[in-house]
């Protein structure tokens, strides 16, 4: 059974929300598949929204969403949205976690970013869940956390090159004030 990566497509539009909101829930509770599900809907309004890195990892037989990916520009104190990504959210179908889906549709996707000219991603999460793709903590950089973003610790924001000296000169804080659903 072959699983394909691709872009979002229409087809796909409402499977990935119900998928990202189940992995959720499943992971947290009904509140948080709630929100990242909005998330995904609010960045898909957004001018940052860039439908070429919306990323799904499909099954060839079932045409199956399996797995999740969205890159989408992103600033910090308004400006570096031309060469600056945020990755958001990631989910895998729970039955299928540990099967390295994740780590296919990130490399794809920072393969797809590379290409078209992205210097820089940001994610916040697990350090363990994305210090094997090669992000570090982003205050090494001179990225801090918004105080409104509230992280339960300085290391759970994490920066990584898609180019070498990609982040040179590349500094500010993460807030996510463009997004309702986060505040």
């Amino acid at each position: 059974m072959a699983r394909i990566i691709k872009s979002i497509e229409e087809k796909y539009l409402v499977p990935a929300l119900e998928l990202v909101e189940t992995v959720f829930t499943q992971h947290s509770d009904v509140e948080e598949g709630k929100l990242v599900r909005a998330l995904v809907e609010e960045i898909r309004s957004k001018r940052f929204y860039l439908p070429e890195l919306e990323l799904v990892m499909v099954e060839s037989d079932t045409d199956e969403v399996i797995g999740y990916v969205n890159f989408a520009r992103f600033h910090l104190d308004g400006k570096y949205e031309d060469v600056l990504l945020l990755l958001s959210p990631v989910a895998v179908k729970t039955q299928l976690q540990r099967q390295h889906i994740s780590k296919e549709l990130i490399e794809y996707g920072f393969e797809k970013a590379r290409a078209l000219g992205y210097k820089a991603v940001i994610v916040e999460g697990n350090p363990q869940n994305y210090r094997s793709r090669g992000f570090v903590t982003s205050t090494d950089y001179g990225i801090t956390a918004h105080e409104s973003v509230g992280l339960p610790a300085p290391e759970c924001l994490m920066v990584k090159e898609l180019v070498a000296g990609g982040l040179a000169g590349i500094q500010g804080q993460v807030c996510y004030s463009d997004y309702e659903c986060l505040r």
